[in-house]
């Protein structure tokens, strides 16, 4: 996994004071990630050290789905960050959510995107500034937590539809327990489906006075976040979170944008570039995030970038690489196996 600048996380405030209630020490937290005993005291850590923490907790609890059930039952709401404690003082549940997805993007590593359809209301989750997807417990986390969400805003035991992973995530049973729903392991995507109806339920800890000081400041700080990102990382981070349902068309990302096609498509002339280079672009960075997860099947990932057949893929995966997905992949897992065997266990301070 590659560091960016862009790619520093803000560790939750409440985070080693949940383990500390769960019995878990920060420092055997620490230990276990191969990480310096004063990573617990930092306030901001990288993308890959933030999911080492995550994983060296699964670790020590034993069970992923009973880490992902304890943790967020006992996690103080109070001690949320700002874009998240917001949204517990929404006028509802469906306001909550579209709050969450909303400023998401100031408190990383994932992204949340939102569909009403039908009776369903499905929320799909995508890793921001990876390589590799994180930890399988950081994902069931985040659903985890939206479930929570609804619950503790409404006072009432909200269940889900259905819930799917990507990765095997411990004791189906317990989560199943804790969503009232099945699930599903080894899917495309990790995702969240509610009952639509549930959308609408209002939330006790609604505070409209408390979201008019809140909403002003947190805008703020979205549009200096974005100000601070190059108009091409906006679209391609759209077209990320959109492959899976199709092919991205300018139309859609520019109005998710809050601009019209034309000034769009003037912004990217003037940054020299196209929508049609930043779809490639896209694509072919997503085909390397996902190359390197070997649980994913090759027809996977041709449907992951939006191709519908696997033979596109191929053609245009040589094009980008002069070389087969299968080639890659094996030269890929054969340089980080070499790399993690001459690994040496760094010293602890």
């Amino acid at each position: 996994m590659k560091s960016h600048a862009t790619d520093l996380i803000k560790m939750p405030l409440g985070f080693w004071a949940g383990l500390r209630q769960l019995g878990i020490a920060a420092h055997d937290v620490a230990r276990r990630a191969r990480l310096p005993l004063t990573i617990v005291n930092e306030p901001v850590v990288t993308t890959a050290q933030y999911f080492a923490i995550w994983q060296a907790y699964a670790d020590l609890i034993g069970d992923t789905a009973k880490g992902i059930i304890q943790l967020v039952s006992i996690f103080e709401t109070a001690k949320y960050p700002p874009p998240v404690l917001a949204t517990y003082h929404a006028r509802d549940y469906r306001d909550a959510l579209h709050r969450m997805a909303r400023y998401k993007i100031l408190c990383p590593p994932e992204s949340l995107s939102i569909n009403e359809e039908g009776e369903q209301c499905t929320i799909e989750m995508e890793w921001l500034h990876a390589e590799q997807p994180g930890p399988p417990i950081l994902a069931g986390i985040t659903l985890a937590f939206l479930m929570e969400l609804g619950r503790r805003g409404t006072g009432q035991r909200v269940t889900a539809q259905s819930v799917e992973f990507m990765h095997p995530i411990g004791d189906v049973q317990v989560l199943e327990a804790y969503f009232g729903c099945p699930i599903q392991l080894e899917a495309p995507n990790n995702r969240l489906t509610l009952h639509r109806r549930d959308l609408d339920r209002s939330f006790a800890s609604y505070n409209e006075e408390l979201l008019e000081i809140l909403t002003p400041a947190l805008d703020q700080s979205l549009d200096g976040h974005q100000r601070n990102r190059s108009i091409k990382e906006m679209v391609k981070w759209i077209m990320k979170r959109s492959l899976t349902s199709g092919r991205p068309d300018i139309h859609s990302v520019a109005k998710e944008l809050g601009m019209s096609d034309r000034t769009l498509q003037r912004r990217l002339t003037d940054e020299n570039t196209s929508f049609k280079n930043l779809l490639t672009q896209a694509r072919h960075e997503q085909a390397r995030a996902y190359l390197a997860d070997s649980s994913l099947d090759i027809k996977e990932v041709a449907f992951l970038i939006g191709y519908e057949d696997q033979n596109s893929f191929y053609r245009a995966f040589r094009i980008w690489e002069g070389e087969t997905p299968t080639n890659w992949r094996n030269q890929y897992l054969d340089t980080t196996s070499l790399s993690e065997g001459r690994l040496s266990i760094p010293t602890i301070n």
